[in-house]
């Protein structure tokens, strides 16, 4: 184990570009490391990967230490590697309730396409829900995205240039149930104002300052409400 002062004199020596000093600093602190990482087995995730994500949470330690901080650097790490695995659990479970929106969305386009079609006006939420088999409320939520395009024809904004038609997969089917049912008490407990954070966070793919700016408020209040929507929603998932 380092003493304080080589600790101090390696972290120095990293920040100013120098590797060794890096990589000695990431085995010693191994064992910290590894400790930590007991705490998240059991997961879902390899323990493998988990001391990879805590390596990298070292490795941000590392660059963002400061003597200045009146800490000793084992107390400053520990919670930028829990930070670094709690960010990817979170965010891997959010991915998949992101998926089943925007599949939703699929959905939608094509039904109101078709509807269009057969009947020369536009279905009302309850039509679609109805037809989906899903309640309004997802409805409006999947809609209120932004992202549900007019119409499957309509080649979309991005480099691809496809149509959504033209993105669909084979089959649509392959949802899991119970992660639609988890997906749908997930957004019943959420209020306008979260679901709209959602939306632009892991929808419209904003960073946490672009949604402050949207919504006049600071980026800690945006990422205290984020954990806080997180929370409710990986309730959900355990």
């Amino acid at each position: 184990m380092l003493d304080r002062e080589t600790t101090e004199k390696l972290i120095s020596d990293a920040q100013n570009g120098d590797n060794d000093a890096k990589q000695r600093l990431i085995s010693e602190n191994s064992p910290l490391i590894k400790c930590v990482v007991k705490r998240f087995k059991g997961r879902g995730v390899e323990y493998d990967d988990l001391y990879q994500l805590g390596s990298i949470g070292m490795l941000k330690a590392i660059e963002n230490f400061s003597v200045d901080k009146g800490v000793r650097f084992s107390t400053y790490a520990v919670p930028m590697i829990m930070g670094e695995i709690k960010r990817y659990l979170r965010d891997d479970g959010l991915i998949k309730v992101s998926r089943l929106i925007k599949s939703l969305s699929y959905k939608i386009a094509y039904f109101v396409e078709d509807y269009v079609r057969k009947n020369d006006k536009s279905p009302e939420v309850s039509e679609i829900a109805a037809a989906l088999g899903v309640e309004a409320q997802e409805v409006v939520f999947a809609m209120d995205s932004g992202k549900a395009p007019l119409s499957i024809y309509d080649k979309g904004e991005d480099e691809s240039g496809q149509s959504i038609m033209e993105k669909l997969p084979a089959s649509m089917d392959g949802d899991d149930d119970l992660d639609k049912i988890i997906v749908r008490d997930a957004i019943r407990k959420l209020n306008e104002r979260e679901r709209k954070l959602i939306i632009m966070r892991y929808y419209r793919d904003l960073t946490q300052s672009e949604i402050a700016k949207e919504l006049n408020v600071s980026q800690v209040q945006v990422s205290r409400l984020e954990t806080k929507i997180i929370d409710k929603i990986k309730a959900g998932f355990n």
